[in-house]
């Protein structure tokens, strides 16, 4: 949209142009647009997930190949009044990449780094490229001496939309901060397709020419800057108060000692506010000798209480598991699949820089720690430690790291070490932070709260900077477990709020938290919020459902009117059905390392993927929009290219053996038929 006459200063409409079209309207209108959308039952049951407990169906999915894509889409949809979720890795915890009307999945197409400037510290990628792929290039083009630095579990398939939506950090954020604080500039396309550029000094029209976008850019600004004048006191005093204080808008970034740094204001607005379609990053000086010490503790409690201690020597990773996740990693994969762990049921890798080693030959080299061994003198004087020990080895540091990434896998189906059995755990309450010396309190009392509503939840987590992933054994298919689960996150809001925490550190509020803003913030800073988004997309087309338009906590979950059936290896007599245990974690999804998935590899698209099966199968053993029946051609057609190599059993974090399910979906569909023959050779 080019326009050169001069900007009249008009704000977006407020609403769309008619009521919301049907799936017909929709899909008619993208064609008309130049646009291929997808609105098969099989295609649209891929995205109905993402790793959080919800189901949304939407209506249609969209793999977008430029900006131009994006902006036709985006205004089809203000114009029919349809719901739009940018999408990149799907592996959002809190619901933040599900919805009900157009989902853009950016991952397919929209994922290239166009650029690496060391001489300027920056790299430019769009929205939907991985984040270790922006890791590479900038290793690549800057000979390792520098790197992107948010490093989420989920890099290996996390994209850069999805983290700048969400404000990620990841095992390093205790010495490089937050995505938010590497984030330059934003190319975004509005609610209704318009093309801006938010910077850290303002907003602008992405192309100087085009009139209807300078006039957009003009009033964001005026309107932005009007909204951090009339809650400049609010803004001071509840946000950023916490290193990881993630819940709710960053406004903090409006105000004039910030420079009113807009790009950094939209980071954490989950998709609400606009489109990124690519963004310019920091990049950083890369640690290049660290030394990693394993420490054991009694417990998660004392773990959290030694992380002062260890904060004074400006460590580059605190992270910390419990002996639950490693019991279940040594179980699914056997005893060596974890290095040897010094005494203890629960560990902190604590990971610091070390200078250059001496150059007086090889084997002085190993013995030249002088930081690691000042922090482990001391963790042993004066800390909570009871045994520790400095891991050299390149294979074993990798190993542990692999067990701290695969938690939130690992830690759905666990195995109890002291019985053997083996129970389910759900997000929900994953993500809460406190200040850092704040967090031995905050998980005493934490525990108490579990046990006072009859619940278990396995702690790992970002400890360096108080921020803890907490999975629980939440029955969500009960009317009377998900009231607990109401009932719990209600308090443990409160319980967060009591020692200066935020209800999100990094996953963002989205469905599972949006609706405990009101514990966490003032009247006037939530209708600060709300101003906020409403400049930004006034109509509410943009993520509807979390922090927009919020749904009920315990609305559209994924567990909820799940029936009883028979259906072999796919459902268990108790009803727990074996194809739940995937819950989108995505690590089929990587393009390296492992072995899983070979044919997602190949094709890159969703639908080859073992999450993408297992979503398929999911809403195949649910029956409405795919029908249990065997002879669904939806459920042949995502099983066709799974090459039954089993390596999802051993690779998945979660244990998902697609083979089987295919053999058991495939025994019944060719029963009493002739299969083809490539299954007979």
């Amino acid at each position: 949209m080019t326009n050169s006459s001069p900007a009249e200063p008009a704000p977006p409409s407020a609403e769309p142009a008619r009521p919301a079209a049907s799936v017909e309207e929709l899909i008619t209108a993208l064609r008309e647009s130049g646009l291929a959308p997808e609105s098969s039952a099989r295609r649209v049951a891929e995205y109905t997930f993402d790793a959080s407990n919800y189901r949304v169906v939407p209506m249609a999915v969209l793999f977008p190949r430029t900006e131009d894509e994006v902006a036709a889409a985006l205004t089809v949809c203000h114009r029919l009044g349809v719901p739009a979720i940018a999408r990149g890795g799907g592996t959002s915890m809190a619901g933040n990449a599900i919805g009900t009307g157009l989902i853009l999945d950016f991952s397919r197409h929209m994922n290239r780094v166009l650029s690496v400037d060391e001489a300027a510290g920056t790299a430019t990628a769009e929205t939907g490229a991985v984040l270790t792929h922006i890791r590479a290039a900038v290793h690549e083009a800057t000979a390792s001496r520098l790197t992107f630095a948010p490093d989420p579990s989920s890099q290996s398939r996390a994209c850069l939309g999805g983290a700048i939506g969400n404000d990620a950090c990841g095992n390093h954020s205790v010495r490089h901060g937050r995505t938010a604080d590497h984030v330059v500039e934003l190319r975004l396309v509005t609610s209704d397709g318009l093309r801006l550029t938010a910077t850290r000094s303002g907003v602008c029209a992405t192309d100087p020419d085009d009139g209807p976008a300078r006039a957009r850019a003009e009033h964001l600004e005026r309107e932005l800057r009007e909204l951090a004048s009339d809650h400049l006191a609010a803004i001071r005093v509840e946000l950023g108060r916490i290193p990881r204080q993630v819940s709710g808008y960053h406004l903090r970034h409006l105000l004039p000692e910030e420079g009113f740094d807009v790009a950094r204001a939209l980071v954490g607005s989950e998709g609400t506010c606009a489109v990124i379609t690519s963004a310019t990053v920091t990049i950083v000086p890369r640690s290049q000798r660290t030394s990693l010490i394993v420490a054991g503790y009694a417990d998660i409690v004392d773990a959290a209480s030694d992380v002062p201690l260890l904060l004074r020597h400006r460590p580059t990773a605190i992270e910390g598991i419990d002996e639950i996740i490693v019991q279940t990693m040594r179980a699914r994969r056997g005893a060596d699949s974890v290095a040897d762990l010094p005494d203890g049921h629960a560990w902190l890798f604590i990971e610091v820089e070390e200078p250059p080693a001496p150059e007086t030959g090889a084997d002085d080299v190993g013995d030249h720690f002088p930081n690691a061994d000042l922090l482990s003198a001391e963790l042993r004087s004066t800390g909570h430690v009871r045994d520790l020990r400095r891991v050299d080895d390149p294979g074993e540091r990798a190993d542990l790291w692999r067990v701290r990434e695969d938690g939130a896998g690992l830690s759905s189906n666990l195995t109890d070490p002291d019985t053997g059995s083996t129970f389910s755990t759900w997000p929900g309450w994953e993500d809460s932070a406190v200040r850092p010396e704040l967090l031995a309190g905050y998980l005493a009392e934490f525990r108490e709260l579990l046990d006072r509503h009859g619940l278990t939840g396995v702690m790992y987590g970002h400890f360096g900077a108080g921020c803890m992933h907490i999975r629980i054994n939440f029955d969500l298919r009960s009317d009377a477990g998900r009231g607990v689960f109401r009932a719990f996150c209600t308090d443990a809001a409160h319980l967060a709020v009591k020692y200066e925490g935020s209800l999100s550190g990094e996953h963002g509020d989205g469905r599972a938290r949006s609706e405990l803003l009101p514990i966490m913030y003032s009247t006037e800073m939530l209708g600060a919020f709300e101003r906020f988004v409403r400049v930004w997309d006034p109509a509410g087309l943009l993520a509807p459902g979390g922090l927009r338009e919020t749904r009920p906590m315990d609305a559209d979950l994924a567990l909820a009117g799940i029936p009883h059936r028979d259906l072999g290896l796919l459902t268990s007599g108790d009803g727990q059905h074996p194809v739940q245990a995937c819950i989108g974690v995505g690590r089929c999804r990587t393009s390296s390392g492992g072995v899983m998935c070979p044919s997602f590899r190949a094709t890159g698209d969703e639908k080859d993927s073992t999450r993408g099966r297992a979503r398929v199968l999911q809403e195949f053993v649910r029956g409405e929009r795919i029908e249990a029946d065997w002879s669904s051609t939806e459920v042949a057609e995502s099983l066709e290219l799974c090459l039954s190599c089993k390596a999802c059993s051993s690779d998945c974090p979660t244990g998902v053996d697609m083979a089987t399910f295919k053999s058991a979906f495939l025994s019944h569909h060719y029963a009493r038929r002739l299969r083809p023959l490539a299954h007979y050779s």
